[in-house]
């Protein structure tokens, strides 16, 4: 390097720095959130479910156009309600849906076809939305069904999401209780995907963690937080505001992770709660999730 370059490499690398110093939080926040860095700093909006279903949420219960139109308005919302906070919109594909009958393998659960999730990621990526591909284990194992999507998960914009509600133990098949995941099975999901942001120098990932029991989370101080993985827990039980907040209390505030979030019910939640009324939970949550 010449002397002339040695000194514009200093020059902009004092006036980067004098930048940084003097920009906002919100701004500092923005360029954050635009480089994938995502939690704390963001809050993610997601509306949920499967485009074959219109039982299982928003993302399928009505037209593509709409839906996305939709979304974008609720987002909208959620800055208007905390300007201070960046939104990210997301799409939460349920990419593994838990089933009662045993299928071909045995394994209760139907992976969606490949041709699918490249939709829904399709959709995300022409308006530079994340994804989250939502897993229903059945009585398969994390590390089987993380790995079946790696592909997806390899991509910057597409995260993860566990179910445990359908975390079956042999003898039982999803839907006859509310299944069980261990913080040992979280963690097997921390370090696969820790390993693929890695591998591909890629921003950290989202894992989210749904919950509304205690039991559905056994053991959740044995979770290993790690730098490339950013863990939301979930609280996504419906029901009344009064009762939300009681379960959202019992597991997230008292058993917290890292990160909090909450999913709110459009047909089930009477009344849903507004964007005001979710804001004074404590802690407030980061991600949002509509069904």
């Amino acid at each position: 390097m010449t002397r002339a370059s040695l000194g514009r490499a200093l020059l902009f690398a004092a006036l980067a720095a004098r930048c940084l110093r003097a920009e906002p939080p919100v701004v500092a926040a923005s360029t954050r959130c635009a480089a994938g860095l995502l939690l704390p700093d963001c809050r993610i909006v997601s509306y949920y479910g499967n485009p074959l279903s219109k039982r299982m949420g928003i993302l399928g219960e009505i037209p593509v156009e709409e839906m996305l139109k939709r979304l974008e308005a609720q987002s909208e919302l959620w800055r208007r309600a905390d300007p201070g906070t960046p939104v990210l919109p997301a799409l939460e594909l349920v990419a593994t849906v838990a089933s009662g009958t045993p299928g071909p393998d045995g394994l209760y659960r139907n992976r969606m076809p490949d041709a699918l999730v490249e939709k829904v990621i399709g959709w995300a990526a022409r308006r530079n939305w994340l994804v989250i591909l939502d897993v229903q284990i059945g009585r398969s194992t994390v590390r089987a069904e993380v790995e079946r999507l790696r592909p997806f998960l390899e991509r910057p914009n597409v995260h993860l999401a566990l179910d445990p509600e359908f975390d079956m133990p042999r003898g039982l098949r999803p839907g006859q209780r509310i299944g069980t995941s261990d913080g040992e099975d979280v963690n097997v999901a921390v370090i696969l995907l820790s390993s693929i942001a890695a591998r591909g120098a890629l921003p950290p990932k989202l894992l989210i963690v749904h919950r509304f029991t205690n039991q559905m989370l056994k053991r959740h101080e044995r979770i290993r937080l790690d730098p490339r993985v950013q863990i939301a827990v979930v609280m996504d039980g419906f029901g009344p505001p009064s009762l939300k907040r009681k379960i959202y209390r019992v597991t997230v505030k008292n058993e917290p992770v890292q990160q909090a979030g909450i999913k709110l019910f459009y047909k089930n939640d009477k009344p849903l709660m507004s964007p005001a009324d979710v804001l004074k939970l404590e802690p407030a949550p980061r991600v949002i999730i509509y069904q």
